[in-house]
């Protein structure tokens, strides 16, 4: 049975380099995992629906990230937090809502100070909604974006037996 991996982006701002780095992420953890890749969820693309409770359209994206087995949930850092607009989706579930789901967070961070953030502010969010976050969140500095790559494969390195572990 083949696992899937959503990869949400809660960047405001559409085709952002906080999604550029999610999904590269995203291509490296089903390089380990044997995993497809789900269509990425672009927030962006739904900020006039955000605050609908009844939109079909958030209804199937909500569904998709909570019937995944991995998600790299990705967001630049505001005020050393995710932004208000993930964090607008996210409330879209109950408590236990991602129950079952492994998920990674990722911020982009423009400033060293930001480290931790994804660590103290995404993570137990994850885990109040019921997501399994066993891995280290990673902290991407965007001066390092055009480095990506040797970034993305250390922190896949140091986290890959933690991700093959997946029950």
């Amino acid at each position: 049975m083949t696992t899937r991996i959503a990869v949400v982006v809660g960047n405001p701002s559409p085709n952002s380099r906080t999604r550029r780095v999610a999904e590269d992420l995203a291509a490296r953890i089903a390089e380990v995992t044997g995993s497809e890749i789900d269509e990425t969820i672009e927030l962006a693309e739904v900020t006039d629906e955000i605050f609908e409770w009844k939109s079909d359209r958030l209804d199937k994206l909500t569904e998709r990230l909570a019937t995944a087995d991995y998600a790299v949930i990705a967001t630049p850092t505001y005020k050393a937090s995710y932004t208000g607009l993930l964090k607008a989706f996210l409330d879209r579930y109950d408590a236990g809502g991602l129950h079952g789901l492994t998920a990674i967070p990722v911020f982009t961070i423009g400033s060293p100070a930001h480290t931790l953030a994804v660590e103290t502010t995404l993570r137990p969010l994850l885990v109040e909604l019921g997501a399994s976050v066993p891995t280290k969140g990673l902290a991407f500095p965007t001066a390092k974006f055009d480095d990506r790559t040797s970034v993305l494969d250390e922190w896949v390195d140091n986290q890959k037996w933690v991700l093959t572990q997946r029950n």
